[in-house]
């Protein structure tokens, strides 16, 4: 804590007033020695003239050295009448003015005394007021009321610790609303994986029941419901994969490794991870490239992001069709892209594609929702950028992994 502006303030206040009084003093004590000077020479003179009167062979020399020569007070005939020279003054007007002046003084002193006093006590009740604010302030904190607000422009200890306390709840409520929405986003996942798992979790059952209660079913049509049943296996088992590997990232329990990676490597092992779906469409993929091209990344994780694509673009690609990727680098990002030859995205599911469980209308209805969602946190973790350009000749992906 710095900058006590507000006790800065009172001692200034008393400074000011004791500088004040002092100067009061000053010209109080001046004028009262104008005030004796001036009665005491008046009497002087009215003696001077009376003795010039009654004694005129008194000269005016010997009257001068007679007031300004020794008295011994000892011997003073004042004594004699009760005089004391010490503690008394023998003109008693000088001796009215001196309570008069005593009064004024004890006057002005007591009137410095309670402006200081009273100062210190606006002081005391401001800096009681401001920790009583702060006391209800934190009740209504820890009541979780992040709606207040401190308006504050002074300096001073306690105003300082009002702004900070003011940060704190900014924080705090930042902290609630952020938790809010975890809450409403982590309600709103568990209800897209229920209905994810649903559908192939319903199949399963129905296809069982019914091996269960046809004994006697043909062998063809068994075959059929057992392939049905690895399949719906299949794709619960890639969700819940996926869904695990998303949270990961949601919490930041994931450890990047980024290394020197070429990109024909990366590529090269996410198509092996997809040859299999290729064979069964016959889709041929069309790699071509800077073989000297590299990107700093987790090598693992980005083949996890690039295979999802390409699966993706497998999915939506026709029968006996290709896919091209191209991938170079310059000075500035290194490129990829990834481009199909099927039916495209409709313009109004472009924006959603990258979005949790977004099912377009052109998906399949074995599609998840999940892949491309999960590449593109993986991409962006990796300092990267990737966008899709779509129309009814295909749909191409565009990544950038730029150069720090």
């Amino acid at each position: 804590m710095k900058n006590k502006v507000e006790l800065k303030k009172y001692l200034y206040k008393v400074l000011i007033c004791s500088l004040g009084c002092l100067f009061l003093f000053l010209i109080l004590n001046i004028y009262e020695y104008q005030t004796y000077t001036k009665n005491f020479n008046n009497k002087i003179t009215s003696i001077v003239d009376s003795l010039q009167k009654k004694y005129p062979e008194l000269t005016e020399q010997e009257i001068i050295t007679i007031l300004n020569s020794s008295v011994n007070n000892e011997s003073s005939v004042l004594k004699k009448y009760g005089i004391s020279l010490e503690n008394e003054s023998i003109i008693q007007e000088n001796e009215k003015k001196y309570y008069e002046f005593l009064g004024l003084d004890i006057f002005i002193l007591t009137l410095g005394f309670l402006f200081i006093i009273i100062q210190f006590l606006k002081y005391l009740n401001q800096r009681d007021k401001n920790i009583n604010d702060i006391t209800k302030y934190i009740e209504e904190l820890n009541k979780k009321n992040y709606s207040l607000k401190i308006d504050s422009s002074s300096e001073d200890e306690l105003s300082i610790l009002k702004n900070e306390i003011y940060k704190t709840t900014v924080m705090l409520k930042e902290t609630a609303a952020n938790s809010q929405k975890d809450k409403l986003a982590l309600k709103t996942s568990l209800e897209d994986i229920s209905h994810q798992l649903k559908t192939p979790l319903t199949s399963i059952l129905v296809m069982l029941d019914s091996l269960i209660d046809n004994p006697n079913m043909d062998k063809e049509t068994k075959e059929d419901f057992i392939k049905d049943i690895k399949r719906n296996v299949i794709n619960i088992n890639f969700l819940v994969h996926s869904i695990l590997k998303l949270s990961k990232f949601d919490a930041n329990t994931i450890n990047f490794n980024p290394t020197e990676n070429l990109i024909k490597n990366i590529i090269d092992k996410a198509s092996q991870n997809v040859s299999v779906l290729c064979d069964l469409k016959n889709i041929k993929l069309n790699i071509k490239g800077d073989n000297k091209a590299k990107i700093k990344c987790d090598f693992m994780w980005q083949v996890e992001a690039i295979t999802n694509i390409i699966k993706n673009c497998v999915e939506h690609s026709p029968l006996n069709s290709q896919i091209d990727i191209f991938y170079e680098q310059n000075n500035i990002y290194s490129l990829i892209t990834i481009k199909d030859y099927g039916e495209g995205i409709d313009k109004n599911d472009i924006s959603h594609i990258f979005e949790r469980f977004y099912k377009g209308r052109n998906s399949s209805s074995d599609s998840i929702g999940i892949g491309l969602a999960l590449s593109k946190v993986i991409i962006e973790n990796d300092k990267g950028l990737i966008n899709v350009e779509s129309n009814k000749l295909g749909t191409k992906f565009i990544i950038k992994y730029f150069k720090l």
